[in-house]
């Protein structure tokens, strides 16, 4: 999330504020003066995304599919921009959520594995 605002406040760092209604951001400019984390139908950032049902499964399975929902929220990004110094830098982060995903996977099968074995007391 980071690098993503970074990336972001160095293509918007100092555009003139007709440039932030041309780019029909003018909500965000007069609210916060610049880029503010938001969904795509504008609702702030909130530490409510983040799930832990207390389930270690449960909780694998849900990193699982976040990692796969910022991947393809980085293909959709890619798709948007033909600027060769955007592109690579969300190349980079899409692969490494494929990563994420894979370690993930694999550490769920050594949970379930351990969870499956019988326990001597």
């Amino acid at each position: 999330m980071e690098m993503v605002a970074t990336m972001v406040y160095q293509l918007t760092d100092g555009i003139t504020p007709e440039e932030w209604v041309d780019a029909s951001l003018a909500g965000l400019y007069v609210e916060h003066g610049g880029i503010f984390y938001v969904n795509p139908d504008g609702i702030p950032w909130t530490a409510a995304y983040l799930k832990s049902p207390g389930d270690p499964i449960a909780t694998f399975v849900s990193d699982m599919a976040a990692e796969e929902r910022a991947r393809s929220t980085y293909e959709h990004l890619i798709r948007l921009t033909d600027d060769p110094d955007v592109k690579e830098p969300l190349k980079f982060l899409r692969e490494r959520e494929v990563v994420h995903f894979q370690r993930f996977g694999e550490t769920l099968d050594h949970l379930q594995e351990y969870l499956t074995k019988k326990k001597y007391y």
